[in-house]
């Protein structure tokens, strides 16, 4: 839904919050617009939460200002601003019916005729037939949908949505995306979503904005974050990138020509994020679903003009849509190739020598004076 009006918007400008000699948040410009379904995504303790509950007057900011739309909400506690927050918990009253927990915030304004706003709020997240069910009886999915129709229901400008889906499990949690998509589109006002999971911000998000250590890594799409991320921290944190060290050699038309591991790789200049002198380094960045394999022995089968690297395959699984492979190559020890299970070559068994090769067009340069391994989960951290 595109509009005009942009009394919806949502502006942080420098905004920052400090607790004691830490900071949460540095100093950040964030415009979100009116009727778009916004991301904030990043690891736990990178400030998404934190800015979440500045804007929803639970927090308030050492620096800076919070606008909605034309209207400075800064110093406007929670129940003034135009804003209703879901949290994960869903807080939802136990000792009242489902119809009653989403009547209770026009009750408390003291409206009296609620029955038709409230109908049409749990046909909206159609839960029509459980209005008189206590949420005990609900699933977590139906909870979560009850949540949202309570704080809909006050016509917010802007509904706030704290990790929402972190506590139901893998398959009901794909359904409430499609779900809380669907509910946004209909009713066309601003979403800004927190999570910690990728999947989850690039199903739901017109726009997402990359946290880490209290920072804006990036904003953008999620086409575009996951096709063109700017830093190693993007790159590796939305999927799986491998990431080449490699030596600027020449520039060709509109092509810087890298050495690596004794190979020449091609990069497309205005993929190049990083300064490219001649002798410089540079990160080449590849997805594992862009690259082809092919048996050594078939090696004269490539086209010409592809990116081609040489490896031994030293690990395979198999996961259903596609087998995942862990390549050791020259110029990286634990090269990631995701290839579809459309025609499977029985010789891409571990041990199998292979040439790895893609279109120079999806590579990708970082510069290489950064981490090569910030935003890459631990096993550790996942579990946290």
């Amino acid at each position: 839904m595109t509009t005009t009006d942009n009394s919806g918007d949502v502006r942080l400008s420098g905004i920052s919050k400090t607790y004691g000699s830490f900071t949460a948040v540095h100093p950040l410009d964030l415009t979100v617009p009116q009727g778009s379904f916004f991301a904030l995504l990043g690891a736990s303790g990178c400030g998404k939460t934190t800015t979440l509950r500045m804007i929803a007057g639970l927090e308030e900011p050492t620096l800076g200002t919070v606008h909605l739309g034309d209207q400075d909400v800064t110093h406007l506690p929670p129940y003034k601003r135009p804003v209703n927050t879901v949290f994960q918990s869903y807080a939802l009253f136990p000792h009242l019916d489902i119809f009653e927990n989403v009547a209770f915030g026009l009750r408390r304004r003291g409206i009296k005729s609620v029955k038709k706003q409230v109908e049409e709020m749990l046909e909206l997240v159609q839960l029509g037939e459980q209005a008189r069910k206590k949420p005990h009886q609900l699933s977590g999915g139906q909870q979560q949908r009850v949540a949202v129709a309570r704080a809909l229901i006050n016509h917010p400008k802007v509904l706030l949505l704290d990790e929402p889906l972190g506590a139901l499990d893998l398959k009901l949690r794909r359904q409430m995306q499609l779900e809380l998509k669907r509910i946004q589109m209909e009713v066309g006002i601003t979403f800004i979503h927190v999570t910690h999971d990728q999947e989850e911000a690039m199903t739901m998000a017109d726009t997402v904005a990359v946290m880490n250590a209290g920072r804006v890594e990036q904003l953008g799409s999620p086409a575009d974050l996951y096709e063109n991320p700017q830093t190693t921290f993007v790159a590796n944190f939305l999927g799986t990138s491998n990431l080449i060290e490699a030596e600027v050699d020449s520039t060709s038309g509109d092509d810087i020509v890298l050495k690596a591991g004794g190979g020449k790789l091609s990069l497309p200049s205005a993929r190049c994020s990083a300064p490219a002198a001649t002798g410089g380094k540079v990160l080449v960045g590849i997805r594992p679903e862009k690259i082809s394999l092919t048996a050594a022995a078939d090696a004269g089968e490539i086209p010409e003009g592809r990116n081609r690297i040489t490896g031994r395959i030293v690990d395979s699984s198999f996961i259903g849509v596609s087998t995942q492979y862990v390549i050791d190559s020259p110029v990286c020890p634990e090269f990631e190739v995701y290839a579809q299970n459309i025609d499977r070559d029985a010789r891409l068994v571990p041990g199998a020598e292979v040439v790895l090769h893609w279109n120079p067009a999806h590579t990708f340069g970082l510069d290489a004076a950064q981490d090569i391994d910030a935003g890459v989960e631990t096993v550790e951290e996942e579990a946290a």
